[in-house]
């Protein structure tokens, strides 16, 4: 005898499964325009003098610190890297520019970390959770200890960058900014809430719409990190795991591409991170996306330099492929390597380690390396 409620059972979950993943991809935009939110809010608090940042990046070492600090605190590498190409269409000499793009590749990885705090009421999932964020900065602090001592010597990012724009330089407009579908959707919203705390001040207006964005960042991060235990099974997980979990190639060409969709690595990173604090994924199958969105992320800096007209458009779009050389050079040799693989793996696994041991290392952690060490060589530069 049929049972006459399992239709209406099955219609029921079917509208469940429907909802879970409109309110997943609801969750998806409000962190796009979280993370526009923080960038928006940073630069409308400061002014123009967010480029006076800039300004100080006489030594190196003093440059890749201000990339890093000023990436930070935007939570962009696109913002702060599009600002740099900007400054040297200005008169920026590249050499200059280069470790800023350095410290912006730093910067970036801030992002996701903060957000596998989510994760932090669970041991396990925030073990791994952290595991998975911190990667991306082992990774990009192991790069800069290779290539920035081979810039200084030798320059070869300079010197590759030149020699790549003599291919790709042309004239007439390159412009393809419209492209770029995600400020559509964001900003209307960002400016209404601008509007809203125009009242307040520019300075005041601008940090609110920051605390605003970043508690918007934990709440769509927490909710999507329930909503995946929940969908990520069956054919669903399969479909993702298939096109992460290929091989090393295809994760970091999916990487890339998601990147240049969404035009930023932190949130190609970021949503990766509840992925595996869910167990979804691994550590290890997510490692090359993420060296994928640190290539990808380069599109933005090359979308602001086609836009770029004078005489020094040439040199805007020089460093714009210094970004993605560093990015491009980077993988292939820490990735290629396989001691050198393993490094940011053995480093990530070691901070979760501690992270679950003592949440004390996780602020540590983060002061350390965003706050007191730029701080102090800023400081000391001055």
């Amino acid at each position: 005898m049929l049972n006459p409620a399992r239709p209406a059972t099955v219609s029921t979950t079917n509208t469940t499964h429907f909802l879970r993943w409109a309110n997943l991809f609801f969750m998806l935009y409000l962190l796009l325009l979280a993370v526009s939110m923080v960038g928006s809010g940073f630069k409308w608090a400061t002014g123009d003098q967010a480029k006076v940042l800039f300004e100080f990046a006489s030594h190196p070492i003093a440059g890749l610190m201000i990339g890093l600090v000023a990436t930070s605190l935007i939570q962009s590498s696109s913002t702060v890297t599009s600002i740099i190409v900007g400054l040297v269409a200005g008169g920026l000499p590249v050499q200059v520019a280069i470790p800023m793009i350095m410290g912006a590749n730093i910067g970036t990885t801030i992002t996701n970390t903060l957000v596998s705090l989510g994760h932090i009421r669970s041991k396990e999932e925030f073990k791994r959770a952290f595991a998975s964020a911190t990667i991306h900065d082992f990774f990009n602090v192991l790069a800069v200890f290779i290539f920035l001592p081979l810039e200084m010597m030798f320059g070869i990012l300079e010197k590759i960058s030149h020699w790549l724009v003599s291919l790709f330089m042309t004239t007439g407009d390159m412009s393809i900014k419209s492209l770029n579908f995600i400020k559509p959707i964001t900003s209307p919203v960002v400016n209404s809430t601008k509007a809203t705390l125009s009242s307040l001040g520019d300075t005041a207006g601008g940090i609110l719409l920051i605390a605003l964005g970043i508690a918007i960042v934990f709440i769509s991060i927490t909710v999507m990190g329930k909503l995946m235990k929940s969908l990520m099974v069956g054919k669903a997980r399969n479909i993702l795991k298939s096109a992460i979990g290929r091989g090393p190639i295809h994760g970091i060409a999916s990487g890339s591409l998601v990147t240049i969709l969404v035009q930023s690595s932190s949130t190609t990173t970021s949503l990766m991170v509840p992925l595996v604090g869910s167990g979804v994924l691994k550590v290890k199958e997510i490692y090359p996306f993420t060296l994928g969105a640190n290539i990808g992320t380069c599109i933005t800096a090359l979308l602001a330099a086609t836009a770029v007209s004078g005489e020094f458009a040439v040199f805007a779009l020089q460093v714009a492929l210094v970004h993605l050389a560093f990015n491009v050079l980077s993988t292939i040799l820490i990735y290629g390597v396989p001691f050198l693989r393993n490094l940011p793996l053995k480093g990530a696994e070691l901070m979760s380690e501690l992270a679950i041991r003592n949440k004390g290392y996780v602020a540590a952690y983060l002061m350390t390396l965003f706050v007191i060490l730029p701080g102090s060589i800023l400081a000391v530069s001055a």
